[in-house]
């Protein structure tokens, strides 16, 4: 529309009547004369602002689905990491409560047999690089390894040090095949040998081809020359099998070894030998034999069962042969 001068006229006649209008619907009040009016514009109006709205909502609703949708990404994120920290936290409290009781037995067996040991944790394991079984220390020759050294853990004899390097150390374990141990018998002193056989039990030639052996019976180490490789005492296994007599120099029994050599963790390295043999004061104390349960069997009668034939009835006794049975009190 051209600016004209009835145009203008136009839009001062509209302003007054739109402030007319507003100044007497403020003055009608709740009864104002718009009334009507308005609400047969809402009426007009309505269905087509609800039309707008409902073709509006679904799209503000995806908007609004989207920026939540990754909101909770990120909390799930968040929330899955957190997990992860909690579970590694739990494994690793877990892990260290084991190595705490692992090195606490540990300890026990030393000052048991009073050896000087360096503990150490398995940090490698050889079995699967070639045809011996060995493990890797995380100690060497800064911490006071040599060669030729007993190594232990809680249970008993681990094995002996074969090869050393500055902060790390190879062990041979005592089932390796090419392992041997000078072992003595508890209690009866019996000497021999042991030998590994990689994942089933010792093999243990006894000096003495007659020598008493019985299944239960428990060895540990014999000792060496200087106390190298092996120190007296150490606990080795027990006797699961006795061969019977072959006529020769020796007798030869099967021995299950006390350390499971398939999960080694935490050992000690003997650095200082004890001043005296231990003997067998590092074996645990053996299990007391519980009593074997006795069964008491008391015989009853049948309910309708009477007294056998020749036998004294209940309650009586039975009259010797020539007695006069008592005829009972006399009448008057």
């Amino acid at each position: 529309m051209r600016d004209t001068r009835e145009s203008r006229l136009l839009l001062v006649l509209l302003v007054a009547i739109a402030f007319a209008l507003i100044t007497v619907d403020i003055r009608g009040g709740e009864r104002s004369p718009l009334d009507g009016a308005r609400e047969v514009t809402a009426s007009v109006l309505g269905p087509v602002e609800n039309g707008v709205a409902t073709a509006v909502d679904p799209v503000g609703n995806a908007i609004a689905a989207v920026r939540d949708s990754g909101e909770r990404h990120d909390r799930i994120s968040q929330l899955e990491r957190e997990n992860a920290e909690l579970k590694q936290l739990l494994a690793d409290s877990e892990r260290d409560g084991t190595r705490a009781r692992e090195l606490d037995r540990l300890l026990r067996t030393a000052g048991a047999g009073q050896y000087g040991i360096k503990a150490a944790q398995v940090i490698g394991i050889g079995a699967a690089q070639g045809f011996s079984w060995t493990v890797t220390l995380d100690v060497g020759e800064r911490d006071g390894i040599r060669r030729d050294m007993t190594v232990i853990n809680g249970d008993g004899l681990v094995g002996r040090v074969t090869t050393v390097g500055p902060s790390t150390s190879t062990v041979l374990l005592a089932n390796d095949p090419d392992f041997t141990v000078g072992t003595r018998v508890e209690g009866t002193n019996e000497l021999g040998f042991a030998n590994g056989r990689g994942d089933s039990a010792l093999t243990v030639q006894l000096l003495n081809s007659k020598a008493e052996v019985k299944k239960g019976d428990r060895l540990v180490t014999f000792g060496s020359s200087n106390d190298r490789p092996f120190v007296p005492g150490v606990p080795v296994g027990e006797v699961i099998q006795v061969d019977p007599h072959s006529g020769g120099l020796t007798r030869t029994v099967r021995v299950r070894p006390y350390v499971g050599f398939t999960k080694l963790d935490t050992v000690g390295v003997v650095v200082k030998a004890p001043r005296a043999d231990p003997r067998d004061a590092v074996l645990p104390p053996k299990p007391k034999a519980k009593p074997a349960p006795t069964v008491t069997v008391t015989a009853t009668p049948s309910a309708g069962a009477g007294p056998s034939e020749g036998a004294a009835p209940s309650g009586g006794a039975t009259p010797s042969a020539g007695a006069t049975p008592d005829p009972g009190p006399s009448r008057s």
